[in-house]
């Protein structure tokens, strides 16, 4: 084989700058309008502002890896061996998360493979099934105002006492997060509240299961920013 001809093969070839430039303004709108759904209609109880903003960073990155490794099968195989190597540590309490997070990637993994078209299809059609289920989940409009997330750190209780407070006193419980180590036990609920004096009602009841308990609502609008 020609070695000047092997060489071309691994050479990197040039990349359109205008055309890059515009595949990174689609990819940034579209992964900012997913944050911006995500924020005002994701279900999780973390802080949704502040996940949400990284969205368009990683599909810029996504998309800038893309663009590069493409035109170059050695930087394909640097890659390969690149990611063998290093291990990312997400935090990531939900699976709900992780959807929003594939779907940011595979905005920069098509707009790095300059399929602009394809990726902005499957966008319209991706957004248009999360908006209908939120839509028939009752996610949106003044039903977001009664739900609550209450975080609890105590001492080493019954799990069950606090449970049977919670769903006395509340339409809707719902235990995301359950923690504990040898001193302190974390729980973090979504609940559906009717008024104001349910959320005084249950907070002393749970403070009468232990003195030293630490609660807090939230509001879930607030959460979501």
């Amino acid at each position: 084989m020609d070695f000047k001809n092997l060489l071309n093969d691994y050479s990197l070839e040039a990349i359109d700058l205008s055309q890059f430039l515009l595949n990174a303004l689609i990819g940034a709108v579209l992964s900012w309008l997913v944050s911006v759904y995500y924020k005002r209609y994701g279900s999780s109880v973390s802080n949704r502002s502040q996940f949400a903003n990284n969205f368009i960073l990683l599909a810029l990155t996504t998309m800038l890896i893309i663009t590069i490794v493409k035109s170059s099968i050695a930087l394909s195989l640097g890659l390969v061996g690149a990611l063998s190597i290093v291990r990312f540590r997400a935090a990531i309490k939900e699976p709900e998360e992780l959807i929003y997070l594939f779907l940011v990637i595979a905005i920069g993994l098509g707009m790095g493979a300059d399929q602009a078209a394809i990726t902005i299809v499957a966008f319209l059609l991706i957004m248009s099934i999360l908006i209908i289920k939120s839509k028939l989940s009752g996610k949106a409009g003044s039903m977001r105002r009664n739900q609550m997330q209450l975080a609890i750190t105590t001492d080493p209780i019954s799990v069950e006492d606090i449970n049977k407070v919670l769903s006395d006193n509340m339409k809707i419980v719902d235990l995301k997060r359950m923690s504990q180590n040898k001193d302190k036990m974390y729980l973090s609920y979504a609940l559906e509240s009717d008024s104001f004096d349910n959320l005084i009602s249950v907070k002393d009841q749970l403070l009468a299961l232990s003195p030293d308990m630490e609660v807090s609502f939230v509001d879930n609008s607030n959460v979501a920013g």
